[in-house]
């Protein structure tokens, strides 16, 4: 499967070369055929523009767009409208620097299935927006247990996310009823909100139960929102955890 700035050269590419026939430019270059089958199997095929899907070579988009338009202007604005939202998406999937800041933190502990749930939940972003979902509370719950193994603290394998969450705050001292300043009961109490919420979320949106017809479905925009979410907790739990070893060793 190509990663997302191979789909993002080959989509400006397909776009750019639309642009310029829809200017007048050439209507038999082969390789609008090359990219347009690679595209059409990638898993943005149902997301391209309509008519990306019924031209298969720039004739047929030469007969298309031609009547369509009467000026070039009107062209080119009307390719800008049809590719910019996926475009925009990828763009965005390329460009997160706080992916790189949360895999720093996440490289501190030796534990590679937390590297690899955060590598899942990031891949599946804009391809697979109920298996990131699922991918980023797996991470949660990875580097949950993780805390509690390193603190010797007993838990039940089939604990759901926010019990783990619980015991490893308890740990930390991060639960809101171990503080008694009100910014940072609400601070603290908001983290625990944002992680029953991820596996709320992730029951209702997620990929590890079966849909009804008509349930909703997430959108590539909800899926980002989980990962960095969790990815954000993830880091935050471990930085704190870090900080409290010696602490947390001694009891």
């Amino acid at each position: 499967m190509p990663n997302h700035a191979q789909l993002l050269t080959d989509l400006e590419s397909l776009k750019n070369m639309l642009s310029a026939t829809a200017c007048g430019g050439a209507q038999d270059d082969p390789e609008y055929g090359v990219l347009r089958k690679r595209l059409m199997a990638s898993p943005l095929k149902d997301r391209l523009p309509r008519f990306v899907h019924t031209c298969r070579d720039l004739g047929e988009f030469w007969g298309f767009i031609q009547p369509k338009f009467a000026h070039y202007k009107e062209r080119r604005v009307f390719l800008a409208e049809e590719f910019h939202p996926l475009l925009f998406e990828l763009e965005q999937a390329e460009t997160h620097p706080s992916d790189v800041g949360i895999e720093q933190v996440l490289a501190k502990i030796d534990a590679t299935h937390v590297q690899e749930a955060w590598q899942k939940a990031l891949e599946r972003r804009l391809d697979d927006p109920e298996g990131a979902i699922t991918a980023a509370r797996t991470l949660l719950e990875a580097v949950c247990k993780h805390i509690l193994d390193g603190c010797g603290v007993p838990y039940d394998e089939t604990a759901d996310l926010p019990r783990l969450h619980g015991l490893v705050i308890e740990q930390l001292n991060l639960a809101p009823s171990q503080h008694t300043e009100p910014l940072f009961k609400q601070i603290l109490g908001s983290c625990q909100g944002i992680v029953n919420g991820l596996g709320a979320i992730r029951n209702k949106l997620g990929d590890a139960h079966g849909k009804a017809p008509r349930q909703v479905r997430p959108a590539s925009r909800h899926a980002a929102l989980a990962v960095n979410l969790a990815g954000a907790m993830a880091g935050f739990l471990i930085e704190t955890w870090e900080t409290r070893k010696p602490h947390t060793a001694s009891h």
